[in-house]
């Protein structure tokens, strides 16, 4: 019984303590904890736990790690507001990903960044087209800041069948890093000789050039070239 009080007691400790202590270093949404706020919240709440749960182990060997955790933290956040270099080497720094509604592949690669991860964060911001796109930003925290064209500029239809009295829908990937989509072609009712046809209007040769391209319900045709040779 006694050792069911001590659990109870060192629980609601442990509680009030982190709590504070999470107070001291600051108010941040979890969506925009960087990398760094995110391994010491972690470690703090393993200490805590571990000091919940042996009871034979000293309280203050679990206090002592979570209070210098706390203080580094608060250092390290008061030197970032004085020294640029060193917020940028703890936090990093935000990524541009689309520009002008051109994605770019090198950044994306630097980030491990997959169209997939792209285009459901540009869905989650209510952005159905890449060409829509102004400026996408890679947030440090790991969120995506989308800015949107003011105007966006409307092509030619490509089929006659499209209006734009139609319903909006997500645009369908044509070619995905390089690699055409046969099963989305065959949606749409269309073959690769339609889709190589369409890259040459617009000046390519190859549809290896072409990095990502899709369709919207308009029938406008978003093409992304490839900048390099990689794979």
């Amino acid at each position: 019984m006694g050792d069911m009080w001590t659990l109870i007691l060192r629980t609601l400790f442990i509680y009030f303590f982190v709590l504070i202590i999470m107070r001291i270093m600051g108010k941040r949404e979890i969506g925009q904890l960087s990398v760094f706020d995110f391994v010491v919240s972690i470690m703090m709440a393993d200490f805590a736990v571990l000091s919940v749960d042996d009871l034979h182990m000293p309280l203050i060997h679990g206090l002592i790690p979570i209070i210098m955790f706390a203080i580094t933290q608060v250092l390290l956040a008061y030197i970032s507001l004085k020294s640029p270099r060193v917020r940028r080497w703890i936090d990093g720094s935000p990524t541009t990903l689309i520009k002008d509604g051109k994605i770019l592949e090198k950044e994306m690669r630097e980030q491990r960044y997959t169209i997939d991860d792209l285009m459901m964060q540009l869905r989650e911001k209510n952005v159905l087209n890449v060409a829509d796109v102004e400026f996408a930003v890679l947030e440090t925290s790991g969120q995506l800041t989308v800015f949107q064209k003011e105007k966006v500029k409307h092509v030619k239809d490509l089929f006659p069948g499209f209006s734009d009295e139609r319903k909006p829908s997500l645009p369908t990937p044509l070619i995905i890093d390089s690699k055409v989509q046969e099963d989305a072609l065959h949606q749409i009712g269309q073959n690769r000789f339609w889709l190589k046809n369409q890259i040459q209007q617009y000046g390519y040769k190859d549809l290896k050039e072409i990095f990502f391209a899709s369709i919207d319900d308009h029938g406008r045709l978003y093409i992304d070239v490839r900048k390099d040779n990689g794979p």
